[in-house]
C-alpha cells in the first residue's frame, strides 16, 4: 500500500465547508491524501505548536496550499483517511488515525440507528476540527446531501436554517443535528429555542455528561434526543442511549474502566507508538471512564477515571455529583472538580452557574439536595459560583480552567 502524505486544512467552518467536503471524500475514498482538520479559532502560536506536532506536508488555508517540511512529515498509519485531535482537556492534544472503514461503518451504523434516509440533511454547528463535528460531514456524504454549516447556534438561526420553521416549508432541509449538552442548554433558555429543538428529527447529544433534567427538559419541550457516548478514538459517539451501535461491543475491565470494541476503533496515535499500545488492549480500546454493563449488554457511564475525587478515603464521580446538582433549585449549569486539601485529600468543589446571578444557591442549600440523593461525603464541601462555565473549542468544559477557579482564594 502507497503511502498517504497528511494534509491540514485551517478554514472557517462555514467558508469552508464545501471545499472541507471535497478533501474528506477525497480522504475517504483514497484519491486523495489524508485530511487533518485544524480549528481556525485556536490561537495562531497554538495552531503551529500543533502543525509542528503532528507533521503534516501541506497546509491549506482560504489563502491557497502551502508545502511544509516534507521530508519531516512521516506517512499516516495504512487505511488512515483522517487525523482528529483530542480536545485537550485533561492533557497534552494527541493525533488520533482514523481509518476511511472506521468512519464509514460509524457514519452508517448512526444513520441507521436513527432512521436517517438517503437525501435527509445535516445541520452542521461544531467545530470539523472535532470528531462529533467532521461526523456530521461523513453522514452527509454518505446521505448525498451537503450539511447546512452554521458559524454559531442560537434559536433565530436554528429556527431560520434547521428547525421548526423551516422544517414546514420541505426542501432538503437540515432535520438532523448533533450537539453538546451547553447548547441544548442555551437553546432552552431562549425565546423560540424550544420550538427550534423540536423541530429536528433527532438531535444526537454528546460530547459531555449529559444531565438527566436536561434531557428531560429537551423531550418536554417535543425534541428527540439521542444521547451518545464515544470519543475520538471510536470515531465519535458509539454507544447511544447506552446500546452499542451495530458491531460494537462494550465491557467492564477489573479496573473499572470501560473497554470499547468494534469496526470504529482508531488505528494508532500518530507519531506515538507508546501510548497506542498503552490504550489498546487485546482488540479493546481501554476509555478513561468507568461505567457499568447490564446483563442485555446496555452502557451505564459513571464519570472519568481521571474525575474521580478522593475525599477521606471515599471515591466520588464528579460526573455524578454535577448531574444532580442540576436539578437543583437555582442552578442552571453545575461542574464538579476535586480541591486538593490536607485534611480530606480532596474537597467535594462545586462550580455553579445560577439561574439568577443575584440569588445564587449558597454551599448549605447545595449540600441539603444532594445529601438527598448521594451518600453525605459525595456532597459538596465548596462552592464557586461563576457567570459561565468555562469551555473548549469542542463545547467540553475546560478542566484545566475549572480546576483553577477551584483552588481557594
Amino acid at each position: 500500500m502507497t503511502p498517504r502524505p497528511l494534509h491540514a486544512v485551517l478554514l472557517p467552518a462555514a467558508a469552508g465547508a464545501q471545499r472541507l467536503l471535497e478533501v474528506l471524500g477525497a480522504a475517504l475514498d483514497g484519491t486523495g491524501p489524508a485530511l487533518l482538520p485544524v480549528d481556525p479559532r485556536l490561537p495562531a502560536e497554538r495552531a503551529r505548536a500543533l502543525l509542528r506536532a503532528l507533521r503534516p506536508a501541506t497546509l491549506e488555508t482560504l489563502e491557497g496550499t502551502q508545502r511544509l517540511d516534507p521530508g519531516d512529515s512521516p506517512a499516516v498509519a495504512p487505511g488512515t483517511a483522517v487525523v482528529i485531535v483530542t480536545s485537550g482537556s485533561t492533557g497534552e492534544p494527541k493525533g488520533v488515525e482514523l481509518s476511511a472503514a472506521a468512519l464509514r461503518h460509524s457514519a452508517r451504523a448512526s444513520l441507521d440507528r436513527i432512521g436517517a434516509r438517503p437525501g435527509e440533511a445535516w445541520l452542521s454547528c461544531l467545530p470539523p476540527s472535532h470528531i462529533s463535528g467532521l461526523q456530521v460531514f461523513v453522514r452527509s456524504l454518505l446521505s448525498g446531501v451537503p450539511p447546512v454549516v452554521l458559524e454559531r447556534l442560537d434559536a433565530e438561526s436554528a429556527a431560520t436554517t434547521g428547525g421548526g420553521a423551516l422544517l414546514a416549508r420541505g426542501g432538503g432541509l437540515p432535520e438532523y443535528v448533533s450537539l453538546v449538552p451547553t447548547q441544548v442548554r442555551h437553546l432552552l433558555d431562549e425565546p423560540g429555542g424550544r420550538d427550534a429543538l423540536a423541530g429536528f428529527r433527532a438531535i444526537l447529544l454528546g460530547g459531555a455528561a449529559v444531565p438527566a433534567g436536561l434531557r428531560a427538559e429537551a423531550a418536554a419541550a417535543g425534541a428527540r434526543v439521542i444521547t451518545t457516548y464515544g470519543m475520538s478514538e471510536t470515531c465519535g459517539g458509539c454507544v447511544y442511549d447506552g446500546e452499542p451501535l451495530d458491531g460494537v461491543s462494550a465491557r467492564i475491565g477489573p479496573d473499572g474502566r470501560i473497554r470499547l470494541a468494534g469496526p470504529v476503533l482508531f488505528s494508532a496515535y500518530r507519531g506515538r507508538p507508546d501510548l497506542t499500545a498503552a490504550a489498546l488492549e487485546a482488540g479493546w480500546f481501554v476509555t478513561s471512564d468507568v461505567g457499568e454493563v447490564d446483563g442485555s449488554g446496555r452502557l451505564t457511564v459513571r464519570g472519568r477515571a481521571d474525575g474521580m475525587i478522593n475525599t477521606g478515603g471515599e471515591k466520588v464521580s464528579a460526573d455524578e455529583v454535577a448531574s444532580v446538582l442540576e436539578d437543583c433549585p437555582g442552578v442552571r449549569e453545575a461542574v464538579v472538580v476535586g480541591r486538593p486539601d490536607p485534611e480530606w485529600g480532596e474537597l467535594v468543589t462545586a462550580i455553579v452557574v445560577p439561574a439568577d446571578p443575584a440569588a445564587p444557591p449558597g454551599l448549605d442549600v447545595l449540600r441539603g439536595f444532594a445529601r438527598g440523593r448521594l451518600p453525605d461525603y459525595a456532597a459538596p464541601r465548596a462552592v464557586v459560583v461563576v457567570p459561565a462555565v468555562p469551555l473548549l473549542p469542542s463545547g467540553k468544559p475546560d478542566l484545566r480552567a475549572l480546576r483553577l477557579l477551584a483552588q481557594p482564594g
